[in-house]
């Protein structure tokens, strides 16, 4: 897996998060910078690191390429028409077919069988990009909070969250046979791997697309309340098919109780940060102490 391809090709798929958590109005700038029908075609370049690592791997199509070139193209013509017609940004259909579109493609698999075995992560990280090109680069939505650089305040949210959340877990999760508390706890230095590993990769994706730009838009719609409940309801749905063939009920219900305390950590101050302490937290104790 640590081959040069595949290496490279990580860092530019990581390239645009980073660059957009850290410098949001440096990449909205140097977007609108750019002729109309650049800013259009500049993100048909996420389909570089599918050409670096199925391309090494023997593992290329020319139809996977075509669709990760042209796909964030049409996420961000979507985003261009959205903004010129929903200019006070209440939430235009195109935010929510996006959204519809890059969940399902993710949720639902449609695009792992693009990579090498092991490497799928890698369609979940460009669809990602994608989003982040169209709604930060190009619609500039506003108050989604995708800002990585990490205060006192979003941590000490974020565990707040986690201590309301924890005992009900508890409560559902052992009750129903979901959670098994491990003989043989890890050490610090597990935890703290699973931690940044989960809070980057799992935490932060998942984050800046439910409570950024989902649970942002609704509140636009139906309201503070309604979109907590709603975005946390979509959150456990998307986890039916995880580590199962079948629907997995109790999964979808312990991950929708979650979203409501990831919502409620996002939203007092509409900070992605925050909302990812709160679920890379939980996930790093669920995977190493209590799956």
């Amino acid at each position: 897996m640590m081959t040069p391809a595949n290496i490279l090709a990580a860092l530019l798929t990581l390239l645009p998060l980073a660059a957009a958590a850290f410098f949001p109005r440096a990449v909205a700038g140097c977007a609108r910078r750019l002729p109309g029908w650049a800013q259009m075609l500049c993100p048909a370049m996420l389909s570089v690191p599918y050409l670096l690592v199925a391309g090494a791997a023997g593992w290329f199509h020319w139809g996977w390429f075509a669709l990760y070139s042209l796909a964030p193209v049409a996420v961000a013509i979507l985003h261009k028409q959205a903004a010129v017609v929903d200019k006070d940004q209440h939430g235009n259909w195109r935010d929510f077919l996006v959204l519809a579109a890059l969940g399902l493609a993710v949720d639902l698999r449609w695009l792992e069988r693009a990579w090498p075995p092991h490497l799928a992560i890698f369609s979940k990280m460009l669809m990602l990009d994608a989003g982040i090109y169209g709604f930060i680069a190009v619609r500039q939505i506003e108050g989604a909070g995708f800002d990585l650089r990490l205060r006192l305040r979003d941590v000490g949210i974020g565990l707040r969250e986690v201590a309301f959340y924890t005992p009900l877990a508890l409560l559902l999760g052992l009750g129903l046979g979901f959670l098994h508390v491990h003989k043989a706890w890890p050490g610090l230095g597990a935890m703290a791997e699973a931690w940044f590993f989960t809070f980057f990769f799992i935490a932060v994706p998942e984050e800046l697309f439910f409570r950024g730009w989902m649970q942002n838009l609704l509140e636009r719609r139906i309201g503070r309340t309604a979109a907590l409940l709603v975005t946390a309801a979509l959150f456990g749905l998307a986890h039916f098919n995880k580590r199962t063939a079948f629907f997995n009920w109790r999964y979808v219900l312990l991950a929708a109780v979650a979203g409501l305390f990831y919502g409620r950590a996002w939203r007092q101050q509409r900070r992605v940060g925050a909302s990812a302490v709160t679920h890379a937290t939980v996930d790093a104790i669920w995977s190493l102490w209590l799956r």
